[in-house]
């Protein structure tokens, strides 16, 4: 009779590990969806950056702190002398991070400010050849050049861009924020890397604190959003983005190889890209479309290698939601 059951249990037990990927895939699918309205909630709002990020900040952590509370985890917001300064300096490279990324929305569009800051990456890896010595090989590298090429096809500089913007110096500008937006970026994913005893939960709550301690005076020196529809926006911003936006995709990373989790990240920048489209009936040019379509297969190439050696990097377990 053992023998009976443990047959009859086996195929519920092999089937365990698939059924968990496809759980942690739609998760995954569902923050990216989610993550891909950002740039609509930043417009709608119609505030200056520092104060949209610091409404983020303020309402995402109050979102991460009920959450916290809900599955017993606040006891990990408590950190130690080095791992309190590595979440600060994350912390502070998140608000500059943010600030640059909503202030470039309104120079260029939300498909193209989220494609470009979507190459941070390539910054990932050669920070950490450079800081971590980590060792990147010549596939790699060929990978990361290629990314940059569809990059700049990306960025619409060599067709006239998309419908509905022009190529000025103001669109420049905005371009250059992504970029450094997305470096800043990828500082907070290898300090998160190095900063090993500091959970994901903790990072993020963290560096909500931190931009709400930093930029408070600047929502108080400039006033407060006038109208209510604002404060809806706003409130949206930091607990759909940054409450559940963080629990959907952490909960789908801890079930997925770094592989698929590497795919999946796309899921938000062709969101935010769909999500121009349909409310503000701005669209990609093919130039452009080829460029996204390079840069997601090059990096998609150049993360690889940390497929192999591992089910889940350092850095996409621990940095937060963009």
């Amino acid at each position: 009779m053992s023998t009976s059951c443990a047959l009859a249990s086996s195929p519920a037990s092999s089937d365990e590990p698939s059924r968990r990927e496809r759980h942690g895939q739609w998760l995954m699918i569902g923050g990216g969806l989610l993550l891909g309205t950002i740039g609509a909630f930043v417009e709608q709002a119609g505030q200056d950056p520092l104060t949209t990020v610091w409404c983020r900040c303020a309402f995402g952590a109050l979102a991460l702190t009920l959450w916290g509370l809900a599955t017993g985890r606040c006891r990990e917001l408590r950190l130690h002398r080095s791992a309190w300064l590595a979440a600060m300096a994350a912390g502070g490279l998140m608000i500059l991070n943010w600030a640059l990324f909503f202030a470039a929305i309104d120079r260029t569009s939300i498909g193209v400010a989220t494609v470009v800051f979507h190459v941070q990456p390539l910054w990932v890896i050669a920070l950490g050849a450079w800081w971590l010595r980590e060792p990147v090989g010549t596939a790699q590298w060929g990978a990361v050049l290629a990314a940059l090429a569809g990059l700049a096809l990306a960025t619409g500089l060599f067709d006239g861009g998309h419908a509905g913007t022009a190529i000025d110096a103001r669109y420049i500008e905005g371009l250059a924020m992504c970029l450094g937006g997305s470096i800043s970026y990828a500082g907070v994913t290898l300090i998160a890397k190095c900063a090993r005893s500091i959970s994901s939960f903790a990072l993020a709550w963290w560096q909500c604190v931190v931009g709400i301690a930093a930029l408070a005076w600047w929502p108080m020196l400039h006033g407060w959003p006038a109208a209510p529809a604002a404060w809806a926006w706003l409130i949206g911003l930091g607990v759909l983005h940054t409450g559940l936006a963080y629990v959907l995709l952490y909960a789908g990373m801890s079930r997925l190889p770094a592989g698929r989790i590497a795919i999946l990240q796309f899921v938000y920048p062709a969101a935010a890209i769909g999500v121009d489209w349909a409310v503000y009936g701005r669209t990609l040019s093919m130039m452009q479309i080829a460029g996204v379509s390079v840069m997601a297969l090059a990096l998609w190439a150049a993360r690889r290698p940390a497929a192999a050696r591992t089910s889940l990097p350092a850095g996409a377990r621990r940095s937060s939601p963009s």
